[in-house]
């Protein structure tokens, strides 16, 4: 009865999400508690189940960001009341879970510290974009069971390399979790993790059943990053300007261009520069192949020629002929695209 329930209340619920009825909304998954839904499910199939419907909606441009930011603001209020309403002692022991730095999609962690307080762990959840030695310090604080940490995007792997690096020196284990650590979680293990899991549930067995885990075989101190990794970060603003410099040039229609086209297309530069050194970081190409695949769709969605998206990886690709592993990937990607 209750997946039932759930199901049917997941289109009213978008809808009051996209209106941005937060007091509706509220009173609408409170209502499901009160039916004899569990919190689990409401915040699984109800919160969780809308949000990526919210994303969905954004990729295809029938949501704007701001809709999109109002819906998830809606959504984390609800869920606020949902653990209000839900209490249970803490008796397995003490975790920390925070987003690494750079990630600032913090609701599916805030949902992920609920599911693990009411299975019942003491949760200490720092929130989204967490620097590292801030982290390190909290664990020097505090003395936690294990760390959980959160990454939905590949660019931001580096800085949770790191995180994860100073977590084990701290000699607490760490458990990862997001889209972030690729399909079946395989860069969380390269990066020194002591175990991922896929979802929320996943990971509360996990913690549940199988821990703390035995230290994985790979040394999670070592630097993956190479010469071209370096000398990509490091001249990523030069590398923008100049392909920005030089798009008018390539592509005739951005002479038209009004201030809010130029700081999107400089912004997708940037991505273009960031989802590249995260696969020389881990020298996994499939990274920047699917990024680049997500985002054709993306552009084509908003009416964007897919030839603007050629000429933009054309133009950061002609700045590092000397960077064989660099130019490779990006071939690899522009051969996968659709002609």
């Amino acid at each position: 009865m209750t997946a039932i329930t759930v199901d049917l209340a997941l289109d009213h619920y978008l809808e009051l999400v996209g209106d941005g009825d937060e007091q509706a909304a509220v009173a609408h998954a409170t209502a499901l508690l009160d039916a004899g839904v569990p919190a689990q499910r409401v915040i699984n199939d109800l919160i969780g189940a809308t949000q990526r419907r919210v994303g969905e909606l954004w990729a295809t441009n029938e949501w704007g960001v701001a809709r999109e930011h109002a819906a998830t603001g809606v959504s984390e209020r609800v869920l606020a009341a949902v653990a209000a309403r839900t209490t249970v002692p803490a008796t397995r022991g003490r975790l920390t879970l925070a987003c690494v730095d750079g990630e600032w999609h913090g609701l599916p962690a805030r949902m992920f510290a609920e599911l693990l307080r009411l299975d019942g762990w003491r949760v200490d959840f720092l929130g989204a974009s967490v620097p590292g030695r801030h982290l390190i310090t909290h664990l020097h604080q505090t003395g936690p069971d294990a760390v959980a940490l959160s990454c939905m995007i590949p660019t931001r792997l580096p800085r949770a390399h790191a995180a994860i690096t100073a977590c084990r020196a701290a000699g607490v284990p760490v458990i990862a979790g997001g889209r972030g650590f690729g399909p079946d979680g395989r860069y969380a293990q390269r990066l020194g993790a002591d175990a991922w899991a896929a979802t929320g549930e996943e990971a509360i067995a996990r913690l549940a059943t199988d821990w703390p885990p035995r230290w994985v075989a790979d040394d999670p101190g070592t630097f993956l990053g190479d010469e071209e990794y370096t000398h990509l970060v490091r001249s990523r603003p030069q590398l923008i300007g100049n392909a920005m410099d030089r798009l008018p040039e390539v592509y005739p229609a951005a002479r038209d261009y009004d201030q809010a086209q130029l700081e999107s297309t400089a912004e997708d530069l940037g991505h273009i520069a960031d989802f590249l050194a995260a696969a020389l970081y881990l020298d996994e190409p499939e990274i920047f192949t699917d990024f680049v695949g997500w985002t054709a769709d993306v552009l084509i969605s908003r009416g964007v020629p897919q030839g603007a998206l050629r000429i933009g990886l054309r133009l950061v690709r002609d700045q590092l002929v000397d960077f064989p592993a660099a130019i490779t990937t990006i071939d690899r990607a522009v051969a996968a695209l659709p002609r």
